[in-house]
């Protein structure tokens, strides 16, 4: 396969390409976990079952270095996350200080080289799109992370870490989308008064962290939309198609970094919202032409078979590919194998589970709620162009 397509008017333009590690496959925050369920390798093993990953369009990704991470995150911390690795246990004064060897971020085998090897996929990302094109790590969007300590399962922040170098690489003016459950508070500390970075956040309203309401606008280039429980794609579109859509285009950005954290669907256990991965598809497709640079990282999602299904259709979205009505045999065996195991009991896989990609639409009527927020954030975003 070769590794360029043709523009409309004829240029050749690289493929995307996928950055990922097998340090994902076998690496788990725990047993009690939310995280110790497989997700970047089951994109991996179910894009290539379906013919989606050649090597050609695969990058491994490096293991970022120390020098690069403190662009945001200090020699302290590094040094303390680099020792509880290898210690494989944390004193109370680390764990006051850098909320390492928490519920939330605990100490487990990997916990430096993980979330470094992630960082360094989205360092190399800016890199790779100096001159144009499209990068998809799904072991990306930890999102929380914060200068001098762990938060909310990221030990880094690799998105902040993106962004610092898509600048270093040409890109001046950066939008950033995420469309996690959860408010981006680490992205948002590190560029709430940064005039050239726009930010936009769809999340569930009263859900961790709790920060994130609408009247936190920075310098007026933050724009923060906290959703009701029960959010559905027909409410997801029209946030789509009123507020981050001509909020990106207006910016008129040099890249386009999307946070798609796959925790917004129905299925997922750590929010109340009822997306289908049809929405999030919409969003991916809707961005891809806006910049010339398009980033697109994973984040949240802790139903294994919900995530896999929906950051494979990112792929597809990407690349243009037809998301079959029935999995082949080898894509549905992938799904099949995969178990989740938590703390009380197995969960078993509903049926279209294994056998389908796509989920059934969930539409319905536009709450009041929904559309009045929408509202106002439309005023201000005529106000801010």
């Amino acid at each position: 396969m070769a590794d360029v397509t043709q523009t409309t008017d004829g240029r050749a333009t690289p493929k995307p390409r996928f950055i990922g590690s097998e340090i994902y496959r076998n690496s788990s925050y725990g047993a009690w976990h939310p995280l110790r369920v497989p997700r970047v390798s089951t994109v991996m093993d179910l894009s290539r079952a379906l013919g989606w990953l050649p090597p050609v369009q695969f990058v491994n990704s490096p293991r970022a270095k120390i020098s690069a991470l403190t662009g945001y995150h200090t020699l302290e911390y590094l040094a303390a996350l680099q020792a509880a690795e290898a210690a494989q246990s944390v004193t109370q004064d680390v764990r006051t200080r850098h909320a390492l060897g928490t519920v939330s971020n605990p100490v487990f085998k990997e916990m430096y080289r993980r979330p470094a090897t992630s960082a360094g996929a989205s360092l190399l990302a800016g890199e790779l799109l100096k001159h144009g094109g499209v990068i998809y790590s799904p072991a990306g969007g930890t999102h929380h992370g914060m200068p001098d300590r762990a938060n909310g399962f990221c030990y880094l922040n690799d998105p902040v870490l993106a962004i610092q170098s898509l600048r270093r690489n040409g890109a001046q003016k950066i939008a950033y989308v995420d469309i996690d459950a959860h408010h981006p508070d680490g992205v948002e500390h590190a560029f709430a008064d940064d005039p050239d970075t726009l930010q936009i956040s769809v999340h569930e309203e009263n859900r961790w962290p709790r920060t994130g309401q609408m009247a936190d606008a920075g310098v007026g280039q933050v724009f923060n939309l906290p959703v009701p429980a029960g959010l559905h794609d027909d409410e997801m579109a029209l946030i789509r198609d009123q507020i981050i859509l001509p909020l990106v285009a207006g910016f008129q950005p040099d890249a386009v970094v999307l946070q798609c954290g796959a925790d917004a669907v129905t299925e997922d256990p750590q929010s109340r919202l009822t997306l289908s991965n049809n929405a999030h598809w919409a969003v991916v497709a809707a961005l891809q032409p806006i910049a010339p640079r398009y980033l697109v990282l994973g984040g949240g999602g802790y139903n294994p078979w919900s995530v896999g299904r929906l950051w494979t259709g990112v792929w597809a979205t990407l690349n243009g590919y037809e998301i079959p009505d029935h999995l082949p045999p080898a894509a549905q065996s992938v799904l099949g194998a995969l178990e989740w195991l938590g703390p009380l009991r197995r969960h078993y896989p509903q049926d279209h589970w294994v056998t389908n990609l796509r989920d059934a639409p969930r539409g319905g009527a536009i709450r009041d709620a929904v559309r009045e927020r929408v509202q106002v954030l439309a005023a201000r975003r005529l106000v801010w162009v």
